[in-house]
């Protein structure tokens, strides 16, 4: 009973997901149907992890987004490709029951969606070059931005150890940390070199970042963080 509970909420949270723009109808389709699989296999409570990402990620895309639109940094609304790119990662990581890779790839997604989204207020520098860019240039990093996806990556792994997806929270936190912060900077690495050159796509990027948080958070609990 409770599991059919969780799947109705599921189906419910798709067309919520739809109607307030977050995704298109087929990126809230492909979410929902994650999200029923996510729940069957592993719980609610790693599902919700993917939806605060979610919910971060449309709230901070949202914010200011009147400054964003006078500077032309306006945003389609996202679709598959960007719930792919994002989220097959932590999705796999999920279904496995790897809970540090899981985190690891959740907290780079997230900790680069707030540096974006919030960096764009600042004056960024390209991460490789270190001269100052436009915001909203592939590869720009800025204090402001990085300080944003610190406090994503803050809120991921807290999140985590609250609703028991992580077992111990010095780990939830030192795995979201490190793991996002690496994850992000590596997007940001990729975005002002193989993206600017042509061979990434932003979905390129998104799907490589949380791979590389995913390994990172791996590793860290092999290591016995």
């Amino acid at each position: 009973m409770i599991q059919l509970i969780f799947l109705i909420i599921c189906v419910v949270l798709g067309i919520i997901v739809y109607l307030s723009g977050a995704l298109d109808l087929l990126g809230s389709t492909f979410v929902t149907i994650i999200g029923i699989f996510i729940v069957i296999t592993r719980g609610f409570n790693w599902l919700a992890i993917l939806l605060l990402f979610l919910l971060l990620g449309s709230a901070f895309t949202k914010f200011k987004s009147d400054y964003k639109k006078r500077i032309g940094l306006t945003h389609e609304k996202r679709t598959i490709k960007n719930v792919i790119s994002n989220g097959i990662i932590p999705v796999i990581l999920a279904i496995m029951g790897n809970y540090a890779g899981f985190i690891g790839a959740i907290a780079t997604a997230t900790a680069d969606t707030m540096a974006s989204e919030i960096g764009v207020l600042s004056k960024p520098i390209l991460i490789t070059s270190k001269e100052s860019v436009k915001p909203g240039t592939d590869g720009g990093v800025s204090v402001l931005g990085t300080l944003a996806g610190l406090v994503g990556a803050l809120i991921i792994g807290i999140s985590a150890f609250i609703i028991n997806v992580s077992p111990e929270i010095t780990q939830s936190l030192i795995i979201s940390l490190l793991a996002g912060m690496v994850g992000c900077f590596a997007d940001s690495l990729l975005g002002a070199t193989l993206e600017r050159s042509g061979f990434f796509n932003n979905e390129h990027v998104n799907l490589t970042a949380t791979m590389i948080g995913a390994l990172v958070g791996i590793i860290l609990i092999t290591i016995g963080v």
